[in-house]
């Protein structure tokens, strides 16, 4: 995967967070990921504020060491402010000294500079997707499938929902960009696979995650919507599709049975989220494509945090583990000028 080297849309923007250096003063339009208030050692002097700021590049660790009740009275998580700041380092790892900050007024940004997104285009990436909901044969899953693919509005949102917060593909045109790879892995399966149903397989693919669309809201910030919080997009993904097979009286009950269960169980594990598990062959191969789309960018975004000259990636809690990146110690983006 390739990441294009970012620039500016705003003729304002200032320089993007990882492309500055320690020891360098700068000043430019950052998003506010969050704040917190905390105090000093000695609790004379009161709090200092520490915050994560962020643009489309990544995001830094700062602090302000002064005024910092009032500031933090200004200044909101989730939105765009300007800073006057120095880099520097904190226990070998670079933060944000903050001089100056304020509430950026609007005009003086573009937010395409401040959020990630996909490094694939996305018509083309549209256009692949498009392509093979066209191409199932089986009337019923063809129907099914078009019922959300052929709706404006539902395209609109999947240009650039992400896939998750955090986790995999969490960034603008996320859910696009997991869907396109999982079809190329899911047509792989298939030739090594015959017995599969390929037009099951594919409906799985495109159908899974539907209800991404419902459990997640992203601008500046991306979060769950209060139903994605309670019921998450498995449980929203299977309403979506018991939804729309009421409007397809004709549709096979055994096929459906067979669908839902695709949807209902790709997660594999009940503690990650399945009320069940894989039973199907159909539901199995679903699974292990949909992790492996999300485990490879999983460690793909970790190895972009690393500084560069490291070879290593900080520690991941989820991981329980540090990834490897090469004895090279480029960054992700030197590596790709390189080859």
């Amino acid at each position: 995967m390739e990441t294009p080297p970012p620039s500016a849309v705003h003729p304002q923007k200032g320089p993007f967070l990882r492309t500055v250096s320690v020891g360098e003063r700068f000043i430019g339009f950052y998003v506010v990921h969050r704040k917190q208030l905390e105090p000093f050692r000695d609790p004379s002097r009161g709090h200092y504020l520490t915050l994560i700021l962020g643009d489309r590049s990544g995001q830094r660790l700062a602090r302000i060491w002064e005024d910092a009740e009032t500031i933090a009275d200004e200044i909101g998580v989730g939105e765009v402010v300007k800073i006057q700041g120095e880099m520097e380092t904190y226990m070998d790892r670079p933060q944000i000294r903050v001089l100056r900050i304020r509430p950026a007024e609007e005009g003086e940004y573009d937010w395409r500079d401040m959020l990630p997104s996909s490094p694939r285009d996305p018509d083309e990436m549209l256009e692949s997707v498009l392509a093979a909901a066209e191409a199932i044969v089986n009337p019923h899953l063809h129907a099914l499938v078009m019922h959300f693919y052929g709706d404006e509005a539902f395209l609109e949102a999947l240009r650039r929902v992400p896939a998750g917060r955090k986790v995999h593909h969490a960034y603008l045109g996320g859910l696009l960009e997991h869907l396109t790879e999982m079809l190329a892995l899911a047509e792989r399966v298939l030739e090594i696979y015959p017995p599969l149903d390929a037009d099951l397989l594919r409906a799985g693919v495109l159908l899974h995650d539907i209800g991404k669309v419902r459990e997640l809201h992203w601008g500046l910030e991306t979060d769950y919507t209060d139903e994605g919080r309670l019921l998450g997009h498995i449980v929203l993904s299977d309403e979506m599709v018991a939804a729309a097979l009421t409007t397809l009286p004709d549709f096979p009950p055994e096929l459906a049975l067979r669908l839902r269960h695709m949807l209902l169980a790709h997660h594999n594990r009940y503690e990650w989220g399945s009320p069940r598990r894989p039973q199907t062959l159909e539901a199995i191969a679903l699974t292990k494509i949909d992790d492996l789309s999300a485990q490879v960018n999983r460690f793909w975004l970790l190895l972009q945090q690393r500084e560069a000259g490291e070879a290593w990636t900080p520690y991941d809690r989820l991981l329980e583990r540090r990834l490897y990146a090469g004895e090279s110690g480029l960054s992700v983006e030197e590596e790709s000028q390189r080859t």
